[in-house]
């Protein structure tokens, strides 16, 4: 039986908007399960952002149950949460947004020197990262001697250098060319097979397609949870009861 990372069950989350409130997420419940690779599917506003902040505890519910890898973090203080966010979460995002006066190697080290990893090692991990991702040969190279999939590239070596629990890829071929997309959605399907749970949310289709389960937003409600390969395919996923 899999061992579940993530078990989320009735978040809501409400934005301001002028004198209205607004819902972004309501009653969503999910299980991730180590190993996952999920797609979390939606038109814009669908709540697919929401939920991914929800989930890399960049923002908090404003009712329901999270429970990640075992502990309940949706009323963990500030410190505690960034503690878990630079452990057990890596995060890429549509932009790369590295440092322009950093290296390659320099950018993907960061979340570890925030954690007060060694110099010597830092660098030994940083430089590991970058092997996994295919770019060791350009470890020494600026931001801007890189192409946009070798930044993305970088991103997710930045993503993965401190051996996180999770990864959470928002629109991660967003700006990319659909053939360095291609490239990039590749990589994240060798990461999962190296048993990494990857979590992507994306508006395409195309996208979604090479994960191997899906969730379907609309309007804040999730619509389908569904794998979509291996022998469940096209069954819904039973959520396991959140303790």
């Amino acid at each position: 039986m899999a061992e579940a990372l993530v078990q989320a069950h009735g978040l809501c989350k409400r934005y301001r908007s002028g004198d209205a409130t607004v819902p972004a997420l309501t009653d969503v419940s999910l299980v991730i399960d180590k190993g996952d690779f999920i797609a979390i599917l939606g038109r814009s506003g669908s709540g697919k952002s929401t939920l991914l902040h929800l989930l890399g505890l960049l923002d908090r519910p404003d009712t329901g149950r999270y429970v990640f890898r075992g502990q309940h973090v949706e009323e963990l203080g500030e410190e505690a949460r960034a503690a878990i966010r630079n452990r057990e979460i890596g995060f890429v995002f549509q932009l790369p947004t590295l440092l322009p006066r950093a290296t390659a190697v320099e950018n993907v080290a960061l979340p570890l020197a925030y954690a007060a990893v060694a110099r010597r090692k830092r660098g030994r991990l940083a430089e590991e990262a970058l092997a996994v991702v295919g770019l060791s040969h350009r470890a020494s190279h600026w931001p801007q001697q890189l192409s946009g999939g070798e930044q993305q590239r970088v991103a997710i070596a930045r993503a993965i250098v401190s051996r996180p629990a999770l990864i959470l890829a928002d629109e991660p071929t967003g700006s990319l060319d659909s053939a360095t997309g291609e490239d990039i959605l590749s990589l994240f399907e060798s990461l999962n097979k190296q048993n990494r749970t990857i979590v992507v949310v994306t508006h395409d289709e195309e996208v979604a397609k090479r994960a191997r389960r899906r969730i379907t937003l609309r309007d804040g409600h999730v619509i389908e949870d569904v794998a979509t390969t291996g022998p469940h395919f096209g069954l819904p996923k039973i959520l396991d009861a959140v303790p």
